[in-house]
């Protein structure tokens, strides 16, 4: 994977920055660092201010894994163009049939996890989430978590960072909102930042040319295009994606 912040691929950003784009970003391990308390997720200073301006430059959206409502608090006043939660699923296809769906899985899971340490089952209305990040013994944690969630039916389940998510199968996903969001916002082309298994819906969109992939860390099995060395380097990529905005305005307006 190249890395966007390199010197080569200045002047792909700033092609991007020239464009008719989408700013797509997911939240946990992108916007914030991965915090071992999901709830502490918070957004620095920094980044905040960053966001602020980048949202009055292009339009841009969140789609997490979170419910639209906790995002939508943790991002109040940035000005984006819209919120999209559980994976792309809500407020898109929310429905009662799925909420049905979720609390029967629920449900089946809580006595079969009940017993399995350092696990944690977070409903999320639309999808759930088993985090087992303070669990001592991961490997055969994760393998008792897989088993219970082999009862379950029409469920589809996506890794993550010491969490496995469950979300109903045929939902849209987060690559189908980048989509739809592009889509809405009339946009030509989307960008979408991520670190994440749950990402890579948005990372293997088939838009050659009109979408361009960054992932919060290399990893070979992504399917995105470029990355950033970790999550420090965003608010750099940030500011840059605004520093090139301003210049290409500056441009437009001197050449008037």
């Amino acid at each position: 994977m190249k890395h966007i912040l390199a010197a080569a691929q200045r002047e792909l950003l700033a092609q991007l920055a020239w464009s008719n784009v989408l700013l797509g970003f997911d939240y946990d391990g992108t916007l914030t660092p991965i915090v071992s308390d999901p709830a502490k997720a918070v957004l620095r200073a920094p980044t905040r201010k960053l966001l602020v301006e980048l949202a009055h430059l292009y339009p841009c959206v969140v789609i997490s894994g979170r419910s639209v409502r906790d995002v939508q608090r943790r991002v109040k006043g940035i000005g984006l163009r819209a919120v999209i939660g559980n994976h792309g699923l809500e407020p898109w296809r929310a429905s009662e049939e799925i909420l049905r769906t979720v609390e029967r899985w629920k449900t089946l899971l809580e006595p079969a996890l009940l017993d399995l340490q350092g696990v944690e089952l977070e409903d999320k209305s639309y999808s759930l989430a088993v985090h087992y990040r303070r669990a001592r013994a991961k490997k055969t944690t994760t393998a008792s978590i897989l088993r219970a969630v082999r009862t379950l039916s029409e469920v589809r389940v996506i890794g993550g960072k010491q969490v496995i998510n469950l979300l109903p199968l045929g939902a849209p996903h987060k690559g189908m909102a980048l989509d739809r969001e592009r889509e809405r916002a009339g946009c030509d082309t989307a960008f979408f930042l991520g670190d994440d298994e749950t990402d890579e819906d948005g990372f293997a969109l088939d838009r050659p040319g009109r979408l361009l992939s960054v992932r919060v860390g290399a990893s070979a099995g992504s399917h995105a295009m470029y990355c950033l060395k970790s999550q420090r380097e965003v608010d750099l990529l940030l500011g840059r994606l605004i520093a090139l905005r301003r210049d290409a305005a500056a441009l437009q307006r001197f050449a008037r």
